[in-house]
């Protein structure tokens, strides 16, 4: 399944948008798990040129990953 968003945005628009459309699966699907998801940004200056996001040491950043959201001690301890 796909999700795509069209032309260029802040990223706390892109969030919104997402929280919206996963939010609309789970409501009117009845979406309530999946195994991943890959989500692919292409990052710009905010003229619409291409900007290329780098590490400390200058290598181009490619690939973040994630195993979920925060679990506060509280989630972790099930209390």
């Amino acid at each position: 399944m796909e999700i795509k968003l069209r032309g260029e945005m802040k990223m706390a628009d892109i969030r919104q948008a997402l929280f919206e459309q996963l939010h609309d699966l789970e409501t009117n699907y009845s979406v309530k798990f999946s195994r991943g998801a890959t989500l692919y940004i292409h990052p710009t200056n905010g003229l619409g040129d291409d900007v290329f996001p780098r590490m400390a040491g200058g290598r181009p950043l490619t690939k973040v990953y994630s195993t979920g959201p925060y679990r506060s001690a509280a989630d972790e301890h099930k209390l």
